[in-house]
């Protein structure tokens, strides 16, 4: 890839940064030429298959980030998303992390886990050690269920019980839940993992003599975990009035209230996910399964907390890492049909699963850090406004050329609002007349 032509990116029209990515050769004359006449979008018959009752397409903009360096690696990422300043803000921290040498990336063994939850278990502990006996057979039977993916390289690999107890007075009975740890390759697995589920359950009921409840996949992915990690120089992190030291011990206390108060984990973990849901979206993976099982990662110790840890090493310099549950897929749902998602693969390069997750968790690490630091220093809204202040001016009516006018004006207003953005177009268009 020749990031040369991706200078001032920012800058340029639509058809200027078009051609800047196929130069730099991250698209193809084929995908330029989608993106040119705008194809992109799905047909009639593919959203007509893909959902019930369909109607329309609703679209959100796509755009990429630059400047990331994964693993020595130099990518563009694409994300999807209706929020601004997301991309600026991704592409702003890449690059700072790029000057300590980018993201470092480890990832997990990629195992999904279905489970068999049963009820009316007479002996439980029997019943767990029946399961625990019968793990090989149990793993077999799952196998039989999904013969493809066992051709494939993958299938059920092992067995795990889990006795379900409430300690509270609440009246809630004992459950009994297997698990069963999965290969899903490629795919994020969910039609696999039911398959299997619901395959092996008869013989699960015959081994505990309960009665299986639930059959399905658990979107709580532990045994699918990506780490990013990241140095910043503390000289690169000076800013304004504070010095870089001050701007890193402020992003590390900042964290360490993520840490502790889980009001304001809430928003720090959103705004983590800002990045992490772009890059899910625009590759068609399952956004809403990500998000439970995240937030559910974040809760793991009994409190929700901070997904980051932002730390200082000897040199002073300012460390950061991310570990997220990632069950993502590469192949299958939306992402062979949908247009857009084909064009974000392609982008990436087409990466297997496992690189994929590498790619999200830096977006993810990238997006906390530009939050964090932006709050901690000159406050969220400046940069936030100043790219929402485009969105206002669509809004008040604002076409064309005048859409840069309104927003470069209404940046500078003491009241950045709507009605003042209206305000601001009536005087341009009355210029315009006289």
């Amino acid at each position: 890839m020749d990031t040369t032509h991706l200078s001032k990116f920012y800058k340029k029209s639509h058809t200027e940064k078009i051609d800047s990515l196929f130069l730099a050769g991250v698209i193809s004359k084929k995908e330029k030429d989608s993106l040119m006449s705008q194809s992109l979008e799905l047909d009639v018959e593919t959203g007509n298959n893909m959902i019930e009752n369909y109607i329309c397409n609703y679209s959100l903009p796509m755009g990429v980030a630059l400047n990331y360096v994964i693993d020595k690696e130099e990518l563009v990422i694409p994300m999807a998303i209706e929020e601004p300043s997301v991309i600026a803000a991704s592409s702003f921290a890449a690059k700072i992390i790029g000057s300590g040498g980018g993201f470092k990336t480890t990832v997990s063994q990629r195992q999904m886990i279905g489970q068999v939850t049963l009820k009316n278990v007479d002996d439980i502990h029997a019943a767990v050690k029946n399961v625990e006996e019968a793990e090989q057979a149990i793993v077999e039977r799952a196998n039989e269920a999904y013969p493809s993916i066992v051709k494939r390289g993958g299938g059920a690999r092992s067995v795990s019980v889990r006795i379900l107890e409430d300690d509270t007075d609440s009246g809630i009975p004992t459950f009994l839940s297997v698990h069963v740890h999965i290969d899903t390759q490629e795919a994020m697995g969910a039609n696999i993992v039911n398959t299997m589920m619901e395959g092996i359950a008869p013989y699960i009921e015959e081994l505990t003599g309960g009665k299986a409840l639930l059959r399905i996949l658990t979107n709580y992915a532990t045994e699918c975990l990506a780490t990013a990690t990241c140095e910043i120089p503390v000289h690169k992190l000076k800013t304004g009035e504070f010095s870089g030291e001050e701007v890193r011990d402020r992003i590390i206390e900042a964290t360490q209230v993520a840490t502790i108060d889980p009001y304001r984990a809430v928003t720090h973990n959103k705004g983590i996910m800002n990045g992490v849901d772009a890059v899910i979206v625009a590759t068609g993976n399952d956004w809403r399964a990500i998000e439970a099982g995240v937030h559910a990662y974040a809760s793991r110790s009994g409190q929700y907390r901070s997904l980051t840890k932002w730390s200082k090493n000897d040199k002073g310099d300012l460390v950061g890492e991310l570990t997220l549950p990632l069950p993502i897929g590469t192949v299958g749902g939306s992402i062979s049909i949908h247009p857009a998602a084909k064009l974000a693969h392609a982008i990436l390069n087409h990466p297997k699963a496992h690189k994929l997750e590498r790619i999200i968790v830096s977006v993810g690490l990238a997006q906390n850090f530009a939050a964090v630091r932006a709050l901690v220093t000159e406050g969220i809204q400046k940069g936030h406004m100043g790219l929402h202040a485009r969105s206002l001016a669509i809004s008040a009516g604002a076409k064309g050329d005048h859409v840069q006018q309104v927003a470069d004006i209404l940046k500078k207003s003491k009241h950045k609002n709507l009605q003042r953005a209206k305000n601001i177009l009536l005087n341009l268009l009355d210029e315009f007349d006289r």
